[in-house]
């Protein structure tokens, strides 16, 4: 993935209370392989994050500046390390006002995956460790803990300049002290929320059901277009992507590839084309099974306590809208004990 730009600044705010000082670097650092390891491996970490927000800019103004500076750097009106400087003396302003940060290494990276630009933001921390060196002496060294990313932001450079009613442009990592923690750095960036990915997951889930009952599909094509789902969404998750309704539906079903997106459209879920996937939603996905004494029970986890109840002081299962082929079945079983 081609690195456009790359340039750290230093934030140095102690915890004693003092004045927040920056250290900020003159130019764009070069190219280089350590550069690349740190972007991949940076890219990793910030998608394994979960709960992210995804957003799009406030409209510019005094108190979000930020995409204003962006806009200008685009379109040539000044370099990346000017930008950047700009940017980190605002964030700076919003740490000391927050009073709930302890500054670190500001990284900015413009870089291009595939066709797409993007823009990464991301506080840095430093871990302490030890290294053996040369002589074989064991000896004090530091290094970046990536696995303790908390305070990032992606930017999809060309969404953003090319689709103007996208609200998901932005992807922001909450931060691990909840919201309160991290606001300052939401309101340096200027994101808004725009798009909610745990309920738009959640609809899917809803609507995926919906479309496998009313499909009638035995229960081994039932498991099939749901592991489809569930290892493109946890794909895209990993990638750092969005699932794209239509290409979800053409893997769901390669002889009517748009029978999904179809059933979508048809009962109006109110669904967006594309959303960012949410792991611990896609979790309700898993099924429960048991099986003993001649019965048989297997059911999906998000069934439970909508169309599947259980009581557990009395030990029962309470399950409504049985499945067509059982319900066809036991209406035929009990005529025939009628007779």
């Amino acid at each position: 993935m081609p690195i456009r730009h790359c340039i750290v600044h230093l934030i140095d705010k102690k915890p004693d209370g003092s004045p927040a000082v920056v250290q900020a670097r003159d130019c764009s650092m070069a190219s280089s392989q350590a550069m690349e390891h740190l972007l991949a491996d940076l890219n990793e970490s910030y998608n394994a994050k979960q709960g992210k927000v995804w957003g799009l800019f406030h409209e510019q103004s005094g108190a979000f500046p930020f995409s204003g500076w962006l806009k200008t750097y685009l379109d040539g009106g000044q370099d990346f390390a000017a930008f950047s400087r700009e940017a980190v003396e605002h964030l700076q302003r919003l740490m000391e006002e927050s009073n709930l940060s302890v500054g670190g290494h500001v990284l900015f990276v413009h870089y291009q995956q595939g066709m797409t630009d993007y823009l990464t933001i991301a506080i840095l921390h430093h871990s302490e460790g030890v290294a053996v060196t040369d002589a074989l002496d064991v000896t004090p060294a530091k290094h970046l803990d990536l696995g303790q990313l908390h305070l990032a932001a992606r930017i999809n450079i060309s969404e953003w300049q090319n689709n103007k009613q996208s609200k998901q442009y932005i992807s922001l990592i909450q931060g691990k002290n909840g919201r309160k923690a991290s606001d300052y750095f939401r309101d340096f960036i200027g994101c808004q929320e725009g798009i909610d990915g745990p309920g738009e997951t959640r609809t899917l889930l809803k609507a995926f059901s919906d479309f496998v009952e009313s499909e009638d599909l035995p229960d081994e094509q039932a498991r099939e277009k749901t592991n489809t789902l569930v290892s493109y969404a946890s794909s895209q998750a990993k990638l750092g992507e969005p699932i794209t309704l239509e290409e979800l539906s053409e893997l769901i079903d390669e002889d009517r590839p748009q029978a999904f997106y179809e059933h979508i459209r048809n009962k109006d879920y109110g669904m967006s084309a594309k959303f960012p996937a949410d792991k611990r939603t896609l979790k309700q996905l898993q099924r429960f099974t048991g099986r003993a004494e001649g019965l048989a029970i297997s059911f999906e986890a998000h069934m439970l306590g909508s169309r599947i109840d259980y009581d557990e002081a009395r030990d029962t299962l309470v399950i409504r809208q049985v499945p067509t082929q059982l319900r066809d079945q036991l209406r035929r079983a009990q005529k025939g004990d009628d007779q």
